[in-house]
């Protein structure tokens, strides 16, 4: 049975920016508006991403990965798995039986080991939390709380500039259903697509909840790589199709309870070298603009244990009146910090050491 020391948990705060883009995608349909359009904030035109959409993304590919993961979608192979068959999923290691509790130290050792089995097995819950809807009655859930309060948590997300709906995709797939079935009529003609967007996340680690889902350290540093695959990998849907990951950074903090707060904010695009909202149709068409976020990581670096970073090759950044590639960050980001806190993370080398433990 895994157990987790106060050791391992999580002992420093950290602060996340992600960017991913989305071309010719809808990166978060909205269900109640009768045809799943994309969110869209009716004033300034940016595209919205809910945080349950990442997370969903991060959670399939924990599952990928072979993690225990509780939240999960439960149509398998066309079953339908209630949340009180998850748990016990979860807690199959667990017999109840095994345990005497008329006697006082073996039911809270029983207590203590659903818990920690559960979260053992349950990384997504470790993460995210979990409202657990499970009956009261049921003999597992009796042992744990109703609520697990997710140490890591996402703000929704929006594109940094307004975007465009793409209509052309209603039509040509109206085209084509006419064509192939003319008997059936059109169908699929819902399909509402932004242009492009980038996209733009912010998020927190907290290290006082962290204790309370047992996370450590290496669950923390598993989402250098998990954010960034997740959108590789999950991201293969008709819709979902053409969505990319191009920056992951994450701010861990030396100080206690410290962290700057809003650091996705001060990037944004530099309106002389990227083209007009309504002209940009891919990455290629923008440049990012990084002082003011190099700039408050300067003025906070004597607070700062490490910068973990990654960003995509083709992704134009400007820093101090030079343009280039993700070179430009990188470096920007090493004098800011200095040369010992700048990570730079190999996604692909690195994810196989954050895999579960076959043994």
């Amino acid at each position: 049975m895994s157990a987790t020391t106060d050791d391992d948990t999580v002992q420093n705060r950290s602060e996340i920016v992600f960017l991913y883009d989305a071309v010719d995608a809808n990166p978060n349909g909205n269900p109640l508006s009768g045809a799943n359009r994309p969110r869209i904030d009716p004033q300034t035109q940016q595209a919205i991403v809910t945080d349950v959409r990442l997370k969903r993304y991060l959670r399939d590919q924990l599952e990928d990965d072979g993690h225990g993961v509780y939240i999960r979608n439960v149509q398998e192979e066309g079953n339908q798995y209630t949340r009180g068959e998850l748990l016990e999923d979860r807690l199959k290691a667990v017999d109840i039986d095994d345990y005497d509790l008329d006697d006082e130290d073996e039911a809270e050792q029983l207590r203590e080991d659903i818990f920690g089995e559960f979260l053992a097995e349950s990384v997504d819950v470790r993460y995210f939390g979990a409202t657990m809807s499970v009956d009261t009655d049921d003999e597992y859930a009796a042992h744990l709380p109703d609520h697990f309060t997710g140490p890591v948590q996402f703000s929704p997300g929006k594109t940094m500039h307004a975007v465009n709906e793409n209509e052309e995709y209603d039509s040509l797939t109206s085209v084509i259903a006419t064509q192939e079935g003319k008997e059936q009529g059109g169908f699929d003609l819902d399909d509402h697509r932004i242009q492009y967007g980038l996209i733009r996340f912010h998020g927190l680690v907290d290290e006082h909840g962290a204790a309370d889902t047992n996370l450590t350290a290496e669950d923390v540093e598993r989402l250098d790589t998990l954010c960034w695959r997740a959108l590789k990998n999950q991201t293969i849907s008709r819709s979902k199709v053409g969505q990319e990951p191009r920056l992951y950074c994450r701010v861990e903090y030396a100080d206690e309870s410290f962290h700057l707060g809003g650091l996705d904010k001060d990037l944004t695009l530099d309106e002389e070298r990227s083209a007009a909202d309504e002209e940009l149709r891919n990455v290629r068409d923008l440049t990012v603009d990084v002082d003011t976020f190099v700039q408050r990581l300067e003025n906070a670096s004597d607070r700062i244990e490490r910068v973990r970073v990654v960003a995509s090759d083709v992704l134009e950044c400007s820093h101090d009146g030079e343009v280039g590639g993700p070179d430009v960050l990188y470096e920007a980001l090493e004098d800011a910090v200095g040369a010992d806190a700048l990570e730079i993370v190999d996604v692909y080398e690195e994810h196989a050491a954050t895999m579960p433990d076959e043994t």
